[in-house]
């Protein structure tokens, strides 16, 4: 058998609720609306927690915000077939682990994944079945400003960034890729469409803890 059919049955039997793929670049907003749907519903959502080869920026906790490990580890793993999907940006490598994801439905959480437009091609050739949500800025100019004043980035790994959205915005229009892409131009109203198409959902979770 090989190792993507056992995958795919690997992730069939993973139980609970459909889970949500968001994907949009690094200023977009996508961060800030993830944060506010966790505070809001903290009961019915659980973080997939990344792994990544790149090391943590200030503030960030290993376990939380990402499984910051060695290029050696990480790559052992993904031969072991234990990422969902991975992928390279940088210079460094990012993924989802198949732990990661049974460790949140084993809690009967909604499983929030976080990948790149890579990850969503991977994740399209899986039987995982999540939702799959873009969040991208109103344009190229507003994530220069915004990525600019957040003052993390050198000149270098921004202009990177900024390369990375425009392709990232130009896959993001194929037909049938995504079930909603959500232009953050005003946080209220990109928060209420993304509640909105994660309703039932939601009610399914909500109905499945007091049951």
């Amino acid at each position: 058998m090989t190792w993507r059919r056992l995958l795919s049955r690997a992730l069939a039997a993973m139980t609970g609720p459909r889970p949500v793929v968001l994907t949009g670049p690094s200023g977009a907003g996508k961060s800030t609306l993830l944060k506010k749907l966790m505070k809001d519903y903290e009961n019915v959502f659980g973080f997939s927690v990344s792994h990544t080869t790149r090391q943590p920026r200030p503030g960030e906790v290993n376990g939380k915000d990402y499984h910051f490990v060695t290029r050696e580890e990480m790559q052992k793993e993904v031969s072991a077939g234990g990422f969902i999907e991975h992928a390279e940006f940088s210079g460094n490598m990012y993924g989802t682990s198949k732990a990661a994801v049974q460790a949140v439905q084993a809690q009967n959480l909604i499983c929030i994944l976080d990948v790149d437009m890579q990850g969503v091609k991977n994740l399209k050739k899986t039987d995982l079945h999540p939702i799959y949500i873009s969040v991208q800025p109103p344009s190229i100019e507003t994530l220069e400003k915004r990525l600019r004043d957040r003052q993390t980035e050198t000149e270098e790994s921004l202009q990177k960034r900024l390369n990375a959205a425009c392709i990232d915005m130009e896959l993001s229009k194929e037909p049938g890729l995504f079930d909603l892409i959500i232009i953050n131009n005003d946080l209220e109203e990109a928060y209420s469409k993304l509640k909105a198409i994660l309703a039932e959902e939601i009610q399914k979770a909500q109905e499945s803890t007091k049951s």
